[in-house]
C-alpha cells in the first residue's frame, strides 16, 4: 500500500498546484481542474506531417515540410509534462498525424509515456488503421495503447473511398459505425482494454449535423466513450470562408441530439468555462427505437448530488485505474474501500440509485460530451483571452517551457518550433 499512498500524495500535490492557479471566481463546485485533473498535455514535433488536407486544419503551411523530432526529444517533452500533471496525467500524442511515423517509434512513445506514469491518447484521423490491418492491435499489445481519439467530420479532406464525397455529417455515420466495429474487434482480438473518443471540428456549415453525430455515437457508446466538439478557431491554414460557432449555439444542438434540453444542468468545466465544458452521463436507449439519450451523472440543481460530488473530489480526486493491470486495480479498489467504503455506501450508492431511476434501466454505458473552444490571435489579446491563457489547462512542452495550446496555435509558437534547427528525421511507415 505504500506505493498507492505515495501516488496519492503526488496526485494531491499536482492538484493543489492547479487549484492555486485558479482565480476564486472559477473555483466552482463542478470545476474539475485542481479537483480531479491537473490539466492535459500534448506533444509537438512527433510527426508534423499529415496525409490529409483538412479545411479546418490548425497547422501552418510548413507543417508537411517539418521533420519529426527524435524519440529522445519527444520523451523529454513527456517527462516535462509528467512533472506538471502528476501520476496518471492525460497526454495527447499528437501534432500532424502520428500514425504515419515509423511503427516501432509509435510503440516506443506509447510504452514510454505509460512507464513514466502518463496515460497517452493517440490522436488520429484513423485512416491509417483502415489501410494497415492489425496496426491498432499491435499498438495495443506491444505499446500498451489504451486510449485513442478518431477525428471524423466533413471538414476533412484525404479519405480515398466513398466517404471522401461526404458533404453532410449524416453521410459519415456509416464510417463512425465502422470505426466502432474496429474498436470492438481490436478489444476482442487482443483481450485488452481500449477506450475511444471522437473529435469533431464544428463550423457554421456542419452545425446542423451535430444532433445526428451525438445520436450516432450514443448508439455506439459501448465502443466510444466520448465525443469532443471543437468549434473552428481562425488559426493555422483554416479556410478563410469557414466560421466557428458560439458555445451556446453548439450546446443547443448537442442537447437536441442527447434528448435532454436541460442537459447543461450536468455541466462541468476544466479551467476557464469559455475554454471547455462537458457533461458526463449514462447513455441508454430511449423506448422509441433509434433514439438514444444521455442522462447526466449529476445535476447542478440538485444540492445533494453536488455535495456528493464535492466530497468525492475531497476524498478521491485524481484517483485513476487507467494505468493499472488487473492485480494493481484490485489492490487500488481494496485501498479505496478501506478508506472510503462508508462514504460510497452512504453517499454514492443513493446517488447511483437516483440516476438509475431517471434512466429507467441499468443497461447503458458511460459517455462524455465535451466542447473545447480554442482562440484566435485576436481573442488572446482581449482581457478574457489573457485570463484564459493564464489558467490554461491544455499545454505543450516547447523548449522546456509549458505553453498554452492556444498560444501554440494562434501566436506562432508552432511555426517557431518547426523552424528551429533541432529535428532529427525518424519518419517512415
Amino acid at each position: 500500500m505504500a506505493r498507492l499512498q505515495q501516488e496519492d500524495a503526488a496526485t494531491r500535490t499536482a492538484l493543489a498546484a492547479a487549484w492555486a492557479r485558479l482565480p476564486e471566481s472559477l473555483r466552482t463546485p463542478t470545476q474539475y481542474l485542481g479537483r480531479h485533473y491537473a490539466g492535459c498535455g500534448a506533444t509537438i514535433g512527433a510527426m508534423p506531417k499529415c496525409d490529409f488536407a483538412c479545411v479546418g486544419c490548425y497547422l501552418g503551411e510548413d507543417a508537411n515540410r517539418a521533420k519529426p523530432r527524435s524519440l529522445e526529444q519527444i520523451k523529454a517533452q513527456l517527462r516535462h509534462l509528467r512533472e506538471w500533471l502528476g501520476p496518471a496525467g492525460n497526454v495527447q500524442l499528437t501534432d500532424g498525424e502520428v500514425s504515419l511515423r515509423r511503427e516501432s517509434d509509435v510503440i516506443e512513445l506509447i510504452r514510454y509515456a505509460r512507464e513514466i506514469g502518463l496515460v497517452p491518447m493517440l490522436m488520429t484521423h484513423g485512416e491509417t488503421f483502415r489501410r494497415r490491418s492489425g496496426l491498432l492491435e499491435r499498438l495495443m499489445v506491444e505499446g500498451g495503447l489504451t486510449e485513442i481519439s478518431l477525428h471524423i467530420d466533413t471538414t476533412q479532406r484525404g479519405r480515398r473511398d466513398r466517404f471522401a464525397l461526404a458533404r453532410t455529417e449524416a453521410e459519415l455515420d456509416p464510417l463512425r459505425v465502422e470505426f466502432a466495429d474496429l474498436i470492438r474487434r481490436a478489444r476482442k482480438t487482443t483481450g485488452r482494454r481500449l477506450e475511444a473518443a471522437s473529435t469533431v471540428t464544428v463550423t457554421q456549415e456542419n452545425l446542423a449535423g451535430v444532433p445526428g453525430i451525438v445520436r450516432c455515437l450514443l448508439s455506439q457508446a459501448d465502443a466510444f466513450k466520448m465525443v469532443s466538439f471543437q468549434p473552428l478557431a481562425e488559426v493555422g491554414r483554416t479556410d478563410p470562408d469557414l466560421r466557428g460557432v458560439p458555445p451556446d449555439a453548439l450546446w443547443e444542438r448537442i442537447a437536441e441530439g442527447a434528448g435532454d434540453r436541460a442537459i447543461r444542468r450536468g455541466e462541468g468545466s476544466l479551467g476557464h468555462p469559455a475554454c471547455s465544458r462537458f457533461v458526463q452521463g449514462f447513455a441508454v436507449r430511449h423506448p422509441q427505437p433509434g433514439r438514444p439519450r444521455l442522462f447526466p451523472l449529476y445535476r447542478r440543481d440538485q444540492p445533494g448530488e453536488i455535495h456528493a460530488l464535492t466530497e468525492l473530489f475531497d476524498r478521491a480526486g485524481g484517483m485513476s485505474f487507467r494505468l493499472d493491470d488487473r492485480w494493481q486495480a484490485l489492490r487500488r479498489a481494496g485501498w479505496m474501500l478501506t478508506n472510503h467504503g462508508a462514504f460510497a455506501l452512504a453517499r454514492l450508492l443513493p446517488q447511483a440509485w437516483k440516476l438509475w431511476r431517471r434512466a429507467g434501466t441499468l443497461r447503458g454505458n458511460y459517455f462524455c460530451i465535451v466542447s473545447h473552444h480554442f482562440m484566435s490571435a485576436a481573442e488572446t489579446a482581449t482581457p478574457e483571452g489573457r485570463e484564459r491563457l493564464d489558467v490554461c489547462a491544455f499545454k505543450v512542452s516547447i523548449n522546456g517551457k509549458l505553453e498554452s495550446m492556444c498560444a501554440v496555435n494562434a501566436l506562432g509558437l508552432r511555426e517557431e518550433f518547426y523552424r528551429d534547427e533541432q529535428p532529427v528525421a525518424t519518419a517512415g511507415a
